[in-house]
């Protein structure tokens, strides 16, 4: 089959090479997916760049989507010719998405709803379960003022479609050409973090008082937001990454005598139930039309190192995908 893969760390032209791998067959509890359409993901360029292997060939990407064509011991057979979605394909584990064939546990391919198209589908894994689990957290929503960094990321994107959804009012952040996307989402104010001092209005924009929840993107720079007041007391924040993956210091008098409450997670490690929910509630949306998907950029297989380089630059709108399959 064709692959891409890289066999150390390092910059995507230097390591990443496409060819042809041993196609894989599915073991017991198994299916093996044809990947029609692989997603790239920060935590995918992160891996590739500085994190420990997990083979000595890794082939990138967790999230992807495509057919099933077999099925290990134990599988229904039934199982072939379903339309599926991926989630955690390069997690833990050294062959992921951006190959032509793809051989996981049964679980870890979820049929897709007939209407949900492959690019789309592609992006539920990390951005699509993200965002909803984010949201699940804060639950009940409606009503509620929530701060969402981020907004015109892809994650951040679907968490205002969804939190809107939900009776709740958004005030995100973005800048440049991301913030028309943004607001497209739904969110009833945006703040440019590059040339506004997003503390002052959030202030500004909810009286004085601070929003109920935060769900952020990046702790080590929202921590700093903290002390300002932009989470009303008894308020919650939700974060679900970092810039600083290391030691982050916390205000902690703010934490304590305004009672707020810190939450994290990391969507590959999500209790069973969690994600069950999540996957249930992406579903709901994506039949009902209600949540929406954007392709950034697309790219072949071939292109593999383009599609990290355009990831890592930052500045497409959307998700970006690799095209293995018509």
């Amino acid at each position: 089959m064709n692959a891409a893969w890289y066999e150390k760390n390092g910059a995507a032209r230097e390591v990443l090479t496409v060819g042809e791998l041993p196609t894989p067959q599915p073991g017991p509890g198994d299916v093996l997916v044809r990947v029609h359409v692989s997603g790239v993901n920060p935590s995918d360029v992160k891996s590739r760049k500085g994190r420990p292997l997990p083979g000595l060939k890794v082939v990138p990407h967790s999230d992807g989507a495509g057919i099933v064509e077999a099925v290990g011991e134990g599988v229904p057979q039934s199982r072939i010719g379903e339309r599926v979605w991926l989630w955690n394909g390069q997690w833990k584990r050294a062959f992921g998405t951006a190959a032509e064939y793809i051989a996981l546990p049964s679980r870890q391919a979820v049929k897709l709803p007939d209407s949900v198209d492959f690019a789309t589908a592609a992006c539920l894994g990390i951005p699509g379960l993200t965002a909803m689990h984010a949201v699940n957290l804060l639950a009940p929503i409606e009503g509620k003022t929530v701060l969402v960094t981020g907004a015109a990321s892809a994650v951040g994107h679907a968490v205002t479609q969804i939190a809107t959804a939900r009776g709740a009012k958004v005030i995100g952040t973005a800048s440049g050409d991301k913030i028309a996307h943004a607001k497209a989402a739904g969110a009833s104010a945006i703040i440019d973090y590059k040339s506004e001092d997003v503390a002052a209005r959030v202030l500004e924009l909810t009286g004085g008082k601070g929003t109920d929840a935060i769900i952020d993107m990046d702790f080590s720079t929202t921590v700093r937001l903290l002390p300002g007041g932009v989470l009303a007391a008894h308020g919650k924040y939700v974060g679900y990454g970092s810039n600083i993956p290391g030691d982050n210091s916390v205000p902690f008098g703010d934490l304590l005598f305004r009672s707020l409450t810190l939450q994290f997670f990391v969507v590959y490690e999500l209790q069973a139930e969690e994600r069950a929910r999540a996957i249930a509630d992406l579903h709901g949306m994506l039949e009902q039309g209600t949540l929406v998907h954007t392709i950034g950029a697309r790219f072949s297989l071939e292109e593999t190192a383009a599609a990290h380089e355009t990831v890592e630059a930052g500045r497409v709108i959307g998700n970006v995908v690799i095209d293995l399959a018509d």
